[in-house]
């Protein structure tokens, strides 16, 4: 890899002497900002799994890519002090000397990484935009660009603490908003995911710090003030191969009625197209029903079989785990979202419009009957609640019909353990699964039916009770860090 340095503009010129100068000391400027530190390290472990392929960019001494515990870490720095101490310090990682707004640099970087981090860089950039262009070839389509950085709201107070010696002085930085760092990705083919700001309280302060940002940092409106803001991105020019093949997974428990409609209903939108009946342990002879209907049409490619435990989530992960289609689609058994719909989901797949598509049945008007008011207004509210924990819109969770690659679910399913078997829906796993992920969510309003055959297996009070639960687990979990 190249170590060169092209000239530099007079501005980075004297930002690299600056950095060269404290490199010497920069541990202990790292050590008097510990606790900001270690609390900006937590939400960028939560975003970045270890063992990943991690390039950042501006990293300085090296230690945050060390903290992340890549499988394969580059660093890029245009500072030789700063490298000079990352190679001591971290051997097993690589380093390279350079401007991240060189292209020709860029270029030469052993890529594709799953992770291009950036942090408290961009404020150093002459050319943001150029900057993310020259990116592009060490992303594929599943590489997140994450930007970290100071909310605009703070530089003065950043200025006084680099006054009185406790933060590491800077020449003059950009000073971007949230909404500028996503009007810059834009402009460079990129599109931002999601933006979320955190840590409101950047010192220890006899502990209060740690619960000031893990409880009250994350609240609608005072998550405004917050000192850190993170932008997710993904590459609009890089494309997985365009999925051929799709899987329709149908849980099925007491739908005798809606089998042979479901095969009759679903149409025919991909090359290869399984669709796949996971029967949970029915008393109407749904499963005969099935093996009845396999018969009656040979001509498709249906699969049957049994769910191996209880509830809807392990009915819908057992289909997943046997299914071979490029895409994975779910559509409930009582058929209340017309299978006729699906077309729609393949679609947003298909094009990489979304990498997680959501169905909707709060947009149009519904059937009669089809949602009771209560379960209505509940569904509105946990609506917001969760936009808000996942810094995605979402206007309904509970819409049982949702499309994700394959190979993105072979992803999520690796990451579960981190939320646990919590969830015997599904819908939650799914979705916290793909928040996590930085995924790009996507909602499809459909027209939501109601049933002509059996009765709803949702029990308003006992599910609502266990939706407020979810709503719990989701802020310990995603916002409460």
């Amino acid at each position: 890899m190249r170590s060169d340095l092209l000239p530099l503009s007079p501005r980075k010129q004297q930002i690299r002497h600056l950095a060269d100068a404290s490199a010497p000391q920069r541990r202990e400027w790292l050590a008097r900002a510990a606790f900001f530190h270690a609390e900006d390290l937590l939400y960028l472990k939560f975003l970045i799994g270890e063992g990943a392929r991690v390039l950042e960019l501006g990293c300085g001494s090296g230690d945050l890519l060390a903290e992340l515990r890549p499988s394969y870490g580059v660093g890029v720095d245009f500072s030789e002090g700063m490298i000079a101490q990352a190679r001591q310090a971290h051997p097993e990682l690589t380093f390279v000397v350079g401007d991240i707004e060189d292209r020709s640099l860029v270029s030469e970087l052993r890529g594709p990484f799953d992770v291009i981090l950036m942090v408290d860089a961009i404020g150093a950039l002459d050319d943001c935009q150029g900057a993310f262009e020259h990116l592009h070839g060490l992303c594929t389509r599943e590489t997140r660009l994450i930007i970290g950085y100071f909310s605009h709201l703070w530089y003065p107070a950043l200025k006084i603490a680099e006054a009185v010696g406790l933060k590491m002085p800077q020449p003059p930085q950009n000073v971007l908003a949230p909404d500028d760092v996503g009007a810059l990705v834009a402009l460079a083919d990129f599109e931002a995911v999601k933006s979320e700001p955190r840590l409101l309280l950047p010192i220890r302060l006899l502990g209060l710090g740690r619960i000031v940002n893990r409880f009250l940092a994350p609240l609608p409106l005072v998550r405004g003030l917050c000192l850190r803001h993170y932008t997710v991105c993904r590459s609009l020019r890089q494309h997985a191969p365009v999925p051929v093949s799709a899987s329709v997974v149908i849980p099925t428990r007491n739908e005798h009625g809606n089998i042979e409609a479901a095969v009759r209903r679903v149409p025919r939108f991909a090359e290869e197209l399984e669709i796949i009946f996971v029967e949970g342990h029915s008393v109407d002879r749904t499963w005969e029903e099935i093996e009845r209907v396999i018969a009656a049409y040979p001509q498709y490619d249906i699969k049957a079989m049994r769910q191996p435990g209880n509830g809807k989530a392990n009915a819908v992960f057992a289909g997943f785990d046997v299914a071979r289609g490029d895409a994975l689609i779910i559509l409930d058994g009582d058929l209340t979202v017309p299978p006729e719909q699906l077309p729609k989901f393949w679609e947003a797949i298909r094009t990489g419009k979304g990498e997680f598509i959501n169905g909707s049945r709060l947009v149009y008007p519904m059937d009669k009957q089809a949602m009771r008011f209560l379960n209505l207004v509940a569904n509105k509210i946990f609506s917001l609640l969760f936009s808000w924990l996942l810094s995605q819109r979402f206007t309904d969770t509970l819409c049982g019909t949702k499309a994700i690659r394959r190979s993105d679910y072979a992803r999520l399913k690796c990451g579960r353990s981190y939320f646990g078997e919590f969830d015997p829906f599904g819908d939650f796993d799914l979705i916290f699964g793909a928040s996590k992920l930085g995924l790009k969510a996507v909602e499809i309003p459909i027209r939501y039916a109601s049933r002509s055959y059996g009765e709803t297996q949702i029990s308003r009070f006992r599910h609502g009770l266990m939706l407020l639960r979810m709503v719990l687990f989701a802020f310990m979990r995603i916002k409460a860090m």
